[in-house]
């Protein structure tokens, strides 16, 4: 194929993309929005513009840039995708929070519109079917059992974007939610659970294939009582399921990130939870139905003392992997948790540079700051209001 611009290529990058153990230098040549070749590098070839990544996948993501994905606003919805596509994470999930069915019907049918327009790729819903106990930054009084016919109407309402749940496997009805949404082809995520180690396994052994924010609203493992943690683990040990870390510095300390993608490194899905406030300043937010403060760039609802449950994250998925990176783990490890593997746990054909995907990609300085996001074959323009 010519790279030069012409027989329909409408854009070509040379970049130095990330291997096990360090780089190849390679040239991408984009014809319609789609990868359409991927070649080692030439001498004649253009100069390399940098580090060059697959566009980021996020499967859990509440929102950014002020803006939540917990609304009926098409604006306010836009805006939250737009903020982290700029930042190189060209697909994401909008995840909801715990609220009143009828919000939350309404919350879904607006995030099914956004998916339509290609501004999601799918709805991931966090609650209400949760572990009261484990509840975190949900809404106490709109907890509710699982409830097979009310998922049904959520799924009807998501319009076939919906893509995850998640959902305690403990509680009575959750498995009959597990078969509706099986049957709906949506992942079954074990998260906010008290569940035990065995009940962890076999949930994953069975509807479950994806934890999440493993080690975050679950009770910490216990030699003795190891729960869903080690249960969690241990599904992930043998493939049963992929496990997801918020690898921000806050939610989890960088030694625990290290030592499960050395434990599970081809399961591990790296995510944000990212809300309203990621990459914006300090201030006050809002979370579904709950304030929430953020100071020092750590989120937690807002209960007058500074100290209330930690209410989502507010990195973008670059920045923990620039994080983990600079602190030794193999970058293509790292692209593989924030990439490919979130995309294929939930059925994307995204987060590859290969002839035939849509052209995502992401351009970095060799710190790894975006310099150039290309999403789609169109390459963006960066939020003027985010926090670099």
């Amino acid at each position: 194929m010519d790279l030069d611009g012409t027989d329909g290529v409408d854009e070509v990058v040379r970049g130095r993309v990330p291997r096990p153990g360090g780089f190849d230098d390679v040239v991408v040549a984009i014809s319609g929005g789609v990868v359409s070749d991927v070649r080692a590098a030439l001498a004649d070839d253009p100069e390399p513009a940098g580090i060059l990544l697959p566009g980021l996948v996020d499967i859990h993501n509440h929102g950014g840039g002020g803006a939540s994905f917990h609304s009926t606003s098409a604006e306010e919805i836009a805006v939250a995708a737009g903020v982290h596509h700029a930042a190189g994470t060209t697909t994401l999930l909008a995840s909801t929070v715990t609220d009143a069915p009828e919000r939350l019907l309404e919350v879904v049918a607006a995030l099914a519109t956004a998916a339509e327009d290609s501004l999601i790729a799918g709805i991931h819903l966090e609650g209400p079917f949760l572990e009261h106990s484990c509840r975190g930054a949900h809404d106490p009084d709109l907890l509710l059992a699982p409830d097979a016919g009310l998922t049904r109407e959520l799924v009807a309402a998501a319009r076939g974007h919906l893509r995850v749940m998640t959902l305690a496997a403990e509680l009575p009805g959750a498995v009959e939610v597990a078969e509706v949404l099986a049957e709906a082809g949506a992942v079954v995520a074990l998260g906010h659970t008290a569940a035990t180690a065995a009940q962890a396994r076999t949930f994953l052994d069975g509807p479950g294939s994806l934890v999440t924010h493993l080690f975050n609203g679950m009770p910490p493992a216990h030699h003795r009582d190891p729960g869903p943690v080690l249960g969690s683990l241990g599904a992930a040990g043998v493939g049963s399921a992929c496990v997801e870390l918020i690898a921000d510095g806050v939610h989890l300390a960088d030694e625990t990130v290290r030592s499960v993608m050395s434990m599970v490194p081809g399961s591990v899905v790296l995510v944000t939870d990212a809300m309203a406030a990621a990459g914006m300043a300090d201030g006050d937010y809002q979370l579904g139905p709950l304030s929430v403060e953020v100071r020092s760039g750590v989120a937690r609802v807002a209960d007058g003392t500074g100290s209330g449950p930690i209410a989502g994250g507010t990195s973008r998925l670059i920045d923990q992997v620039r994080r983990h990176a600079a602190a030794g783990i193999d970058l293509a490890l790292l692209m593989r948790a924030a990439s490919l593997r979130p995309a294929s746990v939930v059925g994307l054909d995204a987060g590859r540079l290969e002839p035939g995907v849509r052209a995502d990609l992401v351009v970095t300085d060799e710190s790894l700051q975006p310099t150039r996001v290309m999403r789609g074959g169109e390459w963006l323009t960066a939020h003027p209001g985010l926090v670099s």
